[in-house]
């Protein structure tokens, strides 16, 4: 029966990762994301039901507008895709109240976590939107599995923490270190991972972030001078944290 229900959550994930390419896309540019229907970005031709089916569309179509040919970028159905296993893993063992909970706290985080990670990656943006969107997430959650000095502290160093650092950089510098949305994020996070989470998190998100930077130089892809989007670091860092605790708790110990 746990199969049967799994695959229902794929298909569910599929349909909810279309949704959130259309975030993705729309959200940036303040464009309405539920009422006005998906169309063509290159001809601007409104889009066919049967052109929106999650994965199928894209291959039936092999990847190309079915009315002017424009070239379909690969992200939407790795989104899909990507949002579908991951609803497909988190399912429960048992179902329970309690367990359902769980994997609706932890499948919304991932699906905001996608949304902020792609968003980021094309604008270098963290919106206030999705941080908030977050936050509503994660506060009730911490409060409720979480001592309150474990939430507050980690809330504290994640914020507060973060936006000392960049002040001080700036006036060594010059220059901001880290942009708004990253500190705001890191504030909510703290709040979910405590204070030693989150300190592991800056730690080895930096280690990320710098590890990414030098290859993509090395490689020509990027110079010294062009700023690089941080959150992805952030990101993938605090799923590692959230979605494999057991692998991160070894690693901070070690690490700490």
């Amino acid at each position: 029966m746990k199969e049967l229900y799994q695959i229902y959550a794929f298909v569910a994930g599929l349909l909810i990762g279309s949704f959130l390419n259309v975030v993705i896309i729309r959200l940036p540019q303040n464009k309405n994301m539920v009422s006005k229907r998906s169309a063509c970005p290159k001809c601007d031709t409104q889009l066919k039901w049967y052109h929106n089916i999650p994965v199928l569309s894209f291959a039936f179509l092999r990847g190309k507008c079915g009315f002017c040919g424009a070239r379909i970028s690969w992200r939407y159905p790795l989104i899909e895709i990507l949002t579908g296993l991951i609803a497909f893993w988190l399912f429960p063992e048992d179902l329970s109240e309690l367990s359902l909970a769980f994997y609706a706290f932890h499948f919304t985080v991932a699906c905001i976590f996608i949304c902020h990670f792609f968003i980021d990656l094309d604008h270098q943006l963290l919106l206030d939107s999705l941080n908030l969107y977050l936050l509503a997430a994660v506060l009730p959650f911490a409060f409720f599995t979480s001592q309150w000095t474990f939430w507050a502290v980690g809330g504290a160093v994640g914020f507060g923490g973060t936006l000392l650092v960049t002040w001080l950089f700036y006036k060594i510098r010059g220059q901001i270190g880290l942009g708004g949305g990253d500190i705001k994020l890191y504030g909510i996070l703290g709040i979910l991972l405590g204070p030693m989470g989150i300190v592991f998190n800056i730690f080895l998100s930096c280690f990320v972030g710098a590890l990414v930077g030098i290859l993509l130089i090395s490689l020509g892809k990027t110079t010294k001078e062009k700023p690089l989007p941080f959150g992805p670091s952030i990101l993938l860092v605090a799923s590692f944290q959230i979605y494999f605790p057991e692998y991160a708790h070894q690693l901070q110990q070690w690490m700490f």
